[in-house]
């Protein structure tokens, strides 16, 4: 298939705190096929945010190369994803009155700008303002009210923010390494995009993805989201755990994670033993696996502990009827659903990627959910297409609140 028989490409980055993740998806009659993927150790981020540009910079490229050469194009605009302890949200309300008695698109817009009109941190920019549900002259569960006859107007939407000048400097990297920014997303709603299904949405479902340094909650109810927290803690603290008590190097405690990472220790066997490489040149030890899940348990519990009770607290875990869907390489840890479930006291899957083509054995597990979710929210959101042909200039350009963005803070 030549270049110019392609479908439209759509491009996701996932900058996180371990890794910088690249995924190139082709779309075609509302489908979309996996064609090129990257990966890259992600250096000079801590939590979500940019502490080092340069070396951001280099991660970011390094992953786009290797992206280009599976899928045979140049990558010239993307779509990112954000996440971090500075991503804020709230839900807020809005009313007008309709003009011509008849509701348009414009009074949509409006009643989500009366929504949106609400003060927020100088230090915070809106990233996502997210439709709930319209009340027509008191009518209320309307998804969507276009057509319908009335006076007044009524809008909840959900407000999401992040800091302005995290947004700047993750935005502020992808320029400095060649790449068009489309739009800024929330990596929880691009994960949502891949892994849940419409069932699951309906009926209410709590999606937690856990990744190196945030593992962020989205609660989706009546096919819309409800509530959305961002906990501090992720994979990389579960490393960090590990190197300190094992006293072994963060590279070597991030692959005993990985291949003997267990988060119930009560279900290893007592006579498994690995072999744990030590620091400064000493030998190698030979120690127990149930060590490992005796280090690991404890903090899993800990962050999934705390998820639970921003659930309660919030008044949303009597909507979660469809239970936990976790995602993100350390929902991959052993034992991780009979955990989670006899914390959540609710029915818990891991997800990973659906309903896509292209090369599905490699991005169907749950480190890729938010670089092809990110794919499928540029296909749902996105007008045109965001690539250059290695001959062409550059396609695509920034969203309108990235414009407002830059007119604020450059």
């Amino acid at each position: 298939m030549t270049n110019d028989e392609r479908g439209e490409l759509v491009v996701g980055l996932d900058i996180g705190t371990t890794k910088i993740c690249v995924v190139v998806g082709e779309v075609r009659d509302s489908r979309v096929d996996i064609i090129g993927i990257g990966r890259y150790p992600s250096v000079g981020l801590r939590r979500g945010v940019v502490v080092n540009i340069e070396s951001t910079v280099h991660s970011i490229r390094s992953a786009v190369d290797e992206a280009e050469r599976m899928a045979g194009c140049d990558i010239g605009a993307v779509y990112v994803g954000i996440a971090g302890s500075h991503i804020k949200s709230f839900n807020s309300h809005g009313l007008i009155a309709i003009k011509h008695n008849e509701i348009r698109q414009d009074d949509i817009d409006r009643v989500v700008d009366a929504a949106r009109a609400v003060p927020i941190p100088p230090d915070q920019e809106v990233i996502h303002v997210l439709p709930q549900e319209f009340m027509v002259d008191g009518q209320a569960d309307i998804q969507d009210p276009i057509g319908m006859t009335g006076v007044r107007l009524e809008a909840d939407v959900h407000i999401v923010t992040g800091s302005v000048t995290a947004v700047h400097n993750i935005v502020k990297c992808c320029n400095r390494a060649g790449l068009e920014v489309k739009d800024v997303v929330l990596e929880p709603l691009a994960s949502a995009e891949a892994v849940l299904n419409r069932e699951e949405m309906e009926l209410g479902v709590g999606l937690i993805d856990i990744g190196g340094g945030t593992s962020d909650l989205a609660v989706f109810a009546d096919g819309t989201i409800k509530h959305t927290f961002v906990l501090g803690l992720g994979g990389h603290n579960l490393t960090n755990d590990l190197a300190i008590g094992l006293r072994t190097p963060q590279k070597e405690a991030e692959r005993l994670k990985e291949e003997y990472g267990c988060s119930l220790a009560s279900m290893i066997d007592k006579d498994q033993v690995i072999e744990v490489p030590s620091v400064g040149g000493r030998k190698n030890r030979k120690l127990s696996r149930k060590v490992m899940g005796e280090i690991l348990e404890p903090r899993v519990e800990e962050m999934l502990t705390l998820i639970n009770q921003e659930l309660v607290e919030s008044g949303y875990k009597e909507m979660v009827n469809a239970g936990i869907v976790m995602t993100g390489g350390t929902s991959l840890l052993d034992n991780m659903e009979e955990l989670a479930e006899q914390i959540f006291d609710l029915p818990v899957r891991i997800g990973s990627p659906e309903n896509i083509g292209g090369v599905v054995d490699i991005v169907s597990t749950p480190q890729w959910a938010t670089g092809v979710g990110l794919v499928i929210y540029g296909m749902k959101n996105g007008p045109g297409a965001n690539f250059k042909r290695p001959s062409g200039s550059m396609l695509g350009r920034i969203s309108g609140h990235m414009r407002d963005w830059f007119k604020g803070i450059i």
